[in-house]
């Protein structure tokens, strides 16, 4: 139900509902509180409230933007000012607490370095050099040619020129004699009592090793002999070739020829050989090398064709453009090539290859195993690293 009060400041009629529970209606004409008689409202607390009746409208209190500003940023300062004491308080009531020291972190396992593996050694390690590119003493223009006799004397032939240059076991230089220095010196050895001997003009000489003293020329019907190579027992083994046989002849040590292998290319390849090199094992097997046919034979020392290994190609065991052949103390054979010096067992399977030079031409060995290389302008020593 609806009843109609009247504003006791202005007399304006005010219309109200006796279920509300509204304490007081506000007169919408002087907006003063008007209060609800409480049988005309829902029972409950009665709120009392005090109008003030001044018989005309209270002033409206207007506040300026500016002044709301400065109102709301001065309490804003006030309560930061508030929460900076008490954060402050805060920390230094904790720094006044003795710190406790953590307990330290548990080391992580290390696992353990693993210990480099040693790098595998080569076929062979140069042990000494000496020489240099000239033509004093100890130097060398063209180096093709080395011995060793029985005294550990090392003996080095030039290529052109004539000159053979004498050093001690050490690599010092002793003296130099000359033999014919027109014509290309092909090859030299040397035995154990310390002749040499030259293989030139097609012809073998023979020298006093230390001194140069000639010794005469070796007599055989042959000629062309180009490749000379010492034996144990005193021997001399040299290759010829001569109107288109190549042979391999074996002198015994008083110079006397007993045993030729004939054609030895021509009957076992298939072509003849016009530039050969030998060198002989421990146990008379001959091994003769084909420049121009890039090929090693295997001869036994009856001069029954055994094998033959090699040939033209750049794969291991195969053959560039090889220049010289020796063999160690077991029987291993080596070959120098623009590619290296490659080994093989006596059989002539491929082992290995190494290069203590660019450029490697004459090969011996001395008595204690020891491969003496001529490498045009210097001298390299090698001792063999016991690989079998």
């Amino acid at each position: 139900m609806i009843h109609t009060l009247k504003c006791p400041s202005c007399s304006a009629p005010l219309d109200y509902e006796d279920e509300s529970d509204k304490a007081s209606i506000r007169c919408p004409f002087c907006e003063n509180r008007v209060v609800v008689p409480d049988s005309m409202r829902r029972t409950g607390p009665q709120v009392h409230v005090h109008s003030f009746s001044t018989g005309r409208r209270p002033p409206v209190i207007k506040v300026h933007p500016v002044a709301t500003l400065v109102i709301v940023g001065g309490i804003l300062a006030v309560v930061g000012a508030i929460i900076y004491s008490v954060t402050r308080t805060i920390a230094n009531v904790a720094s006044a607490v003795p710190s406790v020291p953590s307990a330290p972190r548990p080391a992580l396992p290390v696992p353990p370095r693993p210990e480099p593996k040693p790098t595998p050694a080569g076929f062979a390690s140069t042990v000494m050099e000496f020489g240099s590119e000239g033509i004093g003493p100890g130097m060398f223009k063209d180096a093709r040619s080395i011995a060793v006799d029985g005294e550990g004397r090392i003996y080095v032939g030039e290529y052109t020129g004539g000159r053979v240059q004498v050093f001690d076991a050490a690599g010092k230089f002793l003296t130099q004699w000359m033999v014919d220095p027109k014509m290309p010196l092909r090859d030299l050895a040397a035995d154990r009592r310390g002749t040499v001997y030259v293989a030139q003009s097609g012809k073998i000489h023979r020298y006093e090793g230390p001194t140069g003293r000639p010794l005469g020329e070796m007599q055989h019907p042959h000629a062309g002999f180009d490749s000379l190579f010492t034996t144990p027992d005193g021997g001399l083994l040299a290759a010829a070739y001569r109107g288109g046989q190549d042979d391999i002849v074996r002198f015994d040590s008083s110079g006397n020829a007993t045993k030729t292998i004939r054609k030895a290319f021509s009957d076992y390849n298939d072509h003849t050989e016009m530039d050969m090199n030998v060198a002989e094992d421990g146990e008379g097997n001959v091994y003769v090398l084909g420049f121009f046919n890039s090929a090693v034979l295997k001869f036994s020392p009856q001069g029954r064709f055994v094998n033959k290994f090699g040939g033209q190609g750049e794969e291991p065991g195969l053959f560039r453009s090889p220049r010289s052949i020796a063999v160690d103390g077991l029987g291993r054979v080596y070959v120098s090539d623009t590619k290296g010096i490659q080994v093989f067992d006596p059989n002539g399977r491929y082992l290995d290859v190494f290069e203590p030079a660019n450029v490697t031409f004459g090969m011996v060995f001395n008595d204690k195993n020891e491969l003496f290389i001529a490498a045009r302008t210097k001298v390299i020593k090698c001792a063999l690293n016991n690989k079998k």
